[in-house]
């Protein structure tokens, strides 16, 4: 993913680099779809109001439109939210496919199929797919203050004149709050807050986010490192600075602190000195472009440490898809992790 991008990377780059969380080398390419057609992919569910419509982002800038936006494209994991709300998108961009063409994590339960993906990697969008679909809104994520995820920085003006744009927080906020923000969208896009899929997986949520406090306060000796790894680096990011993370010591869970880089989300380690921080669970970033557990055997100083001779090593999904549906999993997932962990740092 970061190959192709200029040197010296921007902070933008530098997270989907190795950082939100840390990562690695390249995301896997993949082609487009071609559904193409205004009237593929219901934009708004039915319930939505008719009018103008309006809705202000997470910049404090509102996006408007003299109906309920129908041709919807967004970033893959924002795309995903949606769905889960049952809003659907025409087209999107980010990682979506992986090599041998199944969805890529950050899809969820999206149909890959039936959606046009106008970039798979990192400065990847297709401007002309995108225009001949007729936008008429644009949602991403923002990781950094007024930048918009996924969008490349070259084509960013000819992307932003074709529709209104929506970015919402990944960073500096917590998963409840995102998880809320993107309801709120999907609300204003015509979706049904209130249907069963919605308030049982709320429910879901709010009692995996009650189990993981209740793990953490039992054991309150146990530290976590939240890491991601590279051929040639370690990453160790500080956990307040993703909405996951710093959720998760709301809840009570200790991290690892590292002394990051100028950029505030993380700490680069060469594979020499990955034994800097104790810990005695490891969180991996799941994204495809960073190197997975089962990749790292040739490693021996990964082979070493305490929490992986303990099997402490957990997934960590890097870039939440903020729905009800799709994070009470996590919380669940790393509750268990901790209920079972032993002190081994």
């Amino acid at each position: 993913m970061p190959n192709a991008l200029s040197s010296p990377l921007s902070r933008r780059g530098v997270l989907a680099a190795g950082g939100a969380v840390g990562l690695g080398v390249a995301l896997a390419a993949c082609g487009s779809g071609d559904n193409g057609a205004k009237d593929a992919g219901a934009g708004a569910g039915g319930d939505a109001k008719a009018g103008p419509w309006s809705f202000e982002d997470d910049r404090g800038e509102t996006a408007k439109a003299g109906s309920v936006p129908k041709s919807i494209v967004a970033f893959t994991g924002t795309a995903a939210a949606l769905h889960d709300y049952g809003i659907e998108v025409k087209g999107v961009f980010g990682p979506t496919t992986t090599k041998d063409g199944k969805p890529d994590i950050q899809a969820g339960d999206l149909d890959v199929t039936k959606v046009e993906i106008l970039g798979n990697v990192w400065g990847e969008f297709n401007v002309e797919k995108y225009a001949a679909l007729a936008p008429d809104l644009l949602v991403t994520a923002q990781w950094v203050e007024g930048e918009l995820w996924y969008v490349p920085e070259q084509s960013k003006d000819k992307i932003l004149k074709l529709a209104p744009s929506v970015a919402l927080w990944a960073a500096e906020t917590t998963v409840p709050k995102a998880v809320q923000r993107h309801a709120d969208l999907a609300e204003s896009l015509g979706a049904d807050l209130k249907a069963a899929k919605v308030t049982e997986a709320k429910a879901r949520f709010e009692k995996a986010a009650g189990r993981l406090r209740a793990a953490a306060k039992s054991k309150p000796d146990i530290r976590v490192l939240v890491g991601s790894a590279s051929q040639d680096l370690f990453y160790v990011s500080l956990a307040k600075m993703s909405a996951d993370t710093l959720y998760f010591q709301e809840l009570g869970v200790k991290f690892v602190e590292p002394k990051v880089n100028s950029q505030g989300f993380f700490e680069e380690l060469s594979w020499e000195n990955i034994d800097k921080y104790p810990a005695d669970i490891i969180m991996m970033d799941n994204r495809s472009s960073a190197l997975q557990p089962d990749a790292l055997t040739s490693k021996p100083t990964w082979a070493r440490l305490p929490a992986v001779k303990a099997g402490q090593v957990v997934p960590r999904v890097t870039e939440p898809i903020y729905s009800y549906d799709k994070c009470a999993p996590i919380l669940d997932d790393l509750a268990a992790a901790i209920e079972k962990a032993r002190k081994v740092a």
